[in-house]
């Protein structure tokens, strides 16, 4: 089974990726947070984990207001580097563990959490900026996959520290019910003291990083029983984004074991990093067992439900990109440019040959089969003048007047509704 070997502790402020990217380690000023570092790049080159599990807030990049999560777990195969502004960084794209995330996202939903999933979504300096100090890679890619969890801390209200602890306790769980044998490390980013806005910009609190860095340690459950206003007062309001860190504690064991700590206040944001090691001992079978279990109860049976195929994580991150390109009809040029030379448009979205086939027959049953949603087929349908019904007595491979002697009212054909004009050529009688 997968276990959590350990867990790295770090802020993740832009000024790190800086220093990185300027290659400022000889500089005194900057030379501080390489040095932090170098123990981290020591421990993950002794102990060669398998994934990271990153906990980190986007800085509204790739995340916007128009839908703000509270936990957005990354499913999909590759993130790559967000732009915020200047131009994305010279980094290689983070390569996912998409059979991992899919399983963590399962019982963490079993577990009553209710989460949003993301792909191809690029990610910000919350992720890179640590990243790009310690995980190995060369120039075209990282060694070890990732996987993200974004949290929604800047839109109030947020989540409280007690419920990203018990969310941390229930990765734990997670991680040690999926079956293939992997050594996983929690990263936790964020913080420490910082204000970057208002009349208070620049605030910073050493002895509350300390004596944070001291809690998060020894007594975690106590930092859970703050409140959002008591981490602003003491670490800054951007500074209370310091609670990812309590996902981090609670996947770890009561004790741990730290091998490594640092804190460096160059300007803006106190920048600390740690180690902590797991001195847990592996969990019950009977424990992983049950939670095996939990995280197929509600779909337990539906695999007998002939012709039916539910929509999961996995036919989502396969037909990522066949469903992209037929939701993208909503959009009235795509809409336009399909219409006037489909082949253009199929090879400018880089459909596979097989993707492409599947359209143009277009075999309803075999794109549901492939993994293709239904919501973006009747899309295609409104676009190219098929009625649902068409689709729905394809699927079935009926033809539609067969399918139709199955309805309570075999005249009435439809489509999702769109702008006034000229009804479709299926429709110009009623």
């Amino acid at each position: 089974m997968a276990r959590i070997i350990g867990s790295i502790a770090t802020s993740h402020t832009p000024t790190i990726g800086f220093a990185h990217d300027f290659k400022t380690k000889d500089d005194p000023v900057w030379g501080p947070i390489f040095g932090a570092y170098g123990p981290i790049r020591d421990w993950v080159e002794a102990r060669q984990p398998d994934v990271f599990f990153v906990i980190y807030n986007d800085h509204i990049t790739s995340f916007f207001f128009d839908h703000y999560s509270a936990f957005a777990l990354g499913i999909g195969e590759r993130y790559d580097v967000a732009d915020e502004g200047g131009g994305a960084r010279d980094l290689p794209p983070l390569t996912g563990h998409a059979k991992l995330s899919q399983h963590i996202g399962g019982s963490l939903m079993a577990d009553e959490f209710d989460m949003s999933f993301f792909q191809n979504r690029a990610l910000d300096h919350g992720c890179f900026s640590p990243m790009s100090m310690f995980a190995p890679r060369n120039e075209t890619d990282w060694s070890v996959p990732v996987i993200p969890l974004q949290v929604g801390v800047l839109q109030f209200p947020i989540p409280s520290a007690l419920r990203c602890w018990k969310l941390g306790q229930a990765l734990r769980r997670a991680i040690e019910s999926y079956p293939e044998d992997l050594k996983v490390v929690i990263v936790a980013t964020g913080g420490l003291s910082h204000q970057v806005h208002g009349e208070r910009a620049g605030f910073n609190n050493v002895g509350w990083d300390m004596e944070f860095l001291d809690l998060i340690e020894k007594d975690p459950e106590k930092l859970t029983r703050m409140t959002h206003a008591e981490y602003a007062t003491l670490g800054g309001m951007e500074g209370s984004e310091v609670i990812m860190w309590l996902v981090m504690r609670g996947a770890m064991s009561k004790q741990v074991k730290k091998l490594h700590q640092t804190h460096y206040l160059p300007s803006m944001t106190s920048i600390a990093t740690a180690i902590y090691e797991d001195l847990g001992d592996a969990p019950a079978q009977d424990a992983v067992e049950a939670q095996r279990k939990a995280i197929t109860h509600q779909m337990a049976g539906a695999e007998t439900l002939e012709g039916t195929y539910p929509y999961t994580h996995e036919r989502s991150v396969k037909a990522y990109r066949l469903n992209r390109f037929l939701h993208d009809l909503v959009l009235p040029a795509h809409r336009e440019a399909f219409l006037a030379n489909e082949e253009a448009e199929y090879e400018k979205a880089g459909l596979t040959p097989e993707e492409r086939a599947l359209l143009r027959k277009r075999d309803w049953r075999g794109l549901i089969h492939y993994g293709a949603i239904f919501f973006v087929l009747e899309k295609l349908g409104a676009v190219i003048g098929v009625s649902n019904l068409h689709i729905y007595a394809a699927m079935r491979g009926q033809s539609l007047e067969d399918f139709q002697k199955t309805r309570n009212a075999p005249g009435a054909l439809y489509s999702v509704a769109g702008k006034g004009g000229d009804k479709p050529a299926w429709n110009a009688k009623s």
